[in-house]
């Protein structure tokens, strides 16, 4: 366990060392080369900021009206509350568009019920084993142009689905 510790600690310094390093033996403007990456990064930044602020509009516009509560209630009805509980829905909608307001849901999950209960483990797994499938998409098919994105959108969600489905396993297994 202090091996992985000590290399935990030490990874990141270790590999920028290198890196420098490598430039330096190289005769390489490291300086240049790294003001250039920051300057295309932020000219990335700048380019994706409108689909950003939309998104985070869109959500607390979701909250804040109660249509996400409506979309829960009509899945917990579509689905039985013995395969997927009921409390864990909107943490699941929402999670495919924001990390920020997934994580705030789970956290009122376990102030609810508890880090330790059945719902805060689903729930801790899920986010762990999920995606922000629309945020992600809309980023990186917005900074490089991609207008169609096939079969992206199946892949993702169906990924989500199984991430979600392995979490409540899981949990159960906890139990």
């Amino acid at each position: 366990m202090k091996l992985l510790l000590f290399l935990s600690n030490t990874i990141i310094p270790l590999l920028i060392f290198y890196i420098v390093g490598t430039g330096l033996l190289q005769k390489q403007n490291i300086y240049e080369e790294f003001i250039h990456g920051a300057e295309d990064g932020f000219r990335t930044v700048i380019k994706i900021m409108p689909t950003l602020i939309g998104l985070m509009v869109a959500v607390g516009i979701l909250r804040a009206s109660g249509l996400l509560d409506a979309v829960s209630s009509v899945f917990s009805h579509m689905i039985s509350s013995k395969i997927i509980p009921s409390e864990i829905i909107p943490v699941f909608v929402i999670r495919l568009f924001s990390n920020s307001a997934a994580t705030g849901l789970a956290l009122d999950i376990f102030k609810k019920y508890g880090t330790d209960s059945m719902l805060g483990y689903i729930s801790s797994i899920m986010m762990s084993s999920t995606e922000t499938v629309f945020y992600t998409m809309s980023v990186y098919f917005m900074s490089v142009n991609i207008k169609k994105t096939r079969w992206t959108l199946s892949g993702a969600m169906l990924a989500t689905i199984a991430g979600t489905i392995a979490s409540i396993l899981l949990a159960k297994q906890l139990q």
